[in-house]
């Protein structure tokens, strides 16, 4: 991988060291000035039917060049995941879930959580991870945002060239979650004061938290790092629910949007069953008018 972010449209890609050039998949003729579209297959959600190292066969032999996973690569070994990638490019991951998604913000879990960084860091450098979604963990209590700042704020000096994510979960999804919306996963970059850390965009939650999904991306746009796609409502394949992607995926890139698009949805059946929505992007003229 390239070790200098690549310019496009005018931005910087939020993902450090990760060219924006990976894949065949286009955006709608309308913005497909030799621009092209990313698609990263989640591999959390993606192909769970199988043991993680065949998942990334599976995500190859489905067209994907780019994949991004949960703790899986500390589960089964970073070096296992690196031997096991082949031409496939990583996007990020997490670092340690647990049963409570994380402890970044969890009172009285500070050592546990710079050891869970600390190794996410030391995976996400041997499997050539652009990125670490740093999990926050389930707290109400005031001061969540500004001990998850503050591991965050550790972690780019520890790793500034990696990219460090928060992502808003929503309430529906993740009760007690640390961090649920758009404005909060801001105000925690706001309080650690670095320039790697950003915003998780995953439009699933966002539009469950909050809705208005492309006036947040609009006005958090400086802030995003990375964005994950799901149903509207029934986080299946992004074709099925409330969201309609033919409209918002080109808004992202005509904002100014270069980096991977994250595929982070349940099947309805199986991923290559489902995959027609990803499919329409590659129509010259671009997905139809709803998706």
């Amino acid at each position: 991988m390239s070790s200098q972010p690549s310019e496009s449209h005018g931005r910087v890609s939020p993902l450090m060291g990760l060219p924006t050039r990976f894949d065949a998949l286009t955006c709608p003729a309308s913005l497909n000035e030799g621009r092209l579209m990313i698609f990263s297959a989640n591999l959390g959600f993606l192909w769970t039917d199988r043991p993680f190292l065949e998942r990334l066969v599976a995500a190859r032999s489905a067209g994907f060049t780019m994949v991004e996973f949960h703790d899986q690569a500390q589960q089964v070994g970073p070096e296992a995941v690196r031997d096991a990638l082949g031409d496939l490019k990583v996007v990020g991951l997490n670092a340690r879930m647990g049963e409570t998604s994380g402890v970044a913000a969890m009172p009285g879990r500070e050592a546990e959580a710079r050891a869970d960084i600390a190794e996410a860091i030391a995976a996400a450098r041997t499997v050539g991870a652009g990125a670490i979604h740093v999990v926050s963990g389930l707290a109400d209590d005031p001061d969540r945002h500004s001990r998850l700042a503050e591991r965050l704020a550790e972690a780019s000096a520890e790793a500034p060239e990696l990219t460090f994510l928060v992502e808003p979960l929503c309430r529906q999804a993740r009760p007690g979650y640390a961090v649920a919306s758009v404005e909060e996963a801001a105000e925690v970059i706001r309080l650690a004061g670095v320039p790697n850390v950003k915003i998780m965009f995953d439009c699933y939650h966002v539009q469950r938290q909050s809705g208005d999904v492309l006036a947040r991306f609009r006005e958090h746009f400086d802030d995003i790092g990375h964005v994950q796609i799901a149903g509207g409502l029934t986080r299946q394949e992004p074709d099925r629910g409330e969201l309609n992607y033919a409209f918002l995926l080109p808004a992202f890139v005509e904002a100014g949007y270069t980096g991977p698009i994250g595929c982070e949805y349940t099947p309805a059946t199986t991923v290559e069953a489902g995959l027609s929505w990803r499919d329409a992007f590659t129509a010259p003229a671009g997905p139809p008018a709803s998706l």
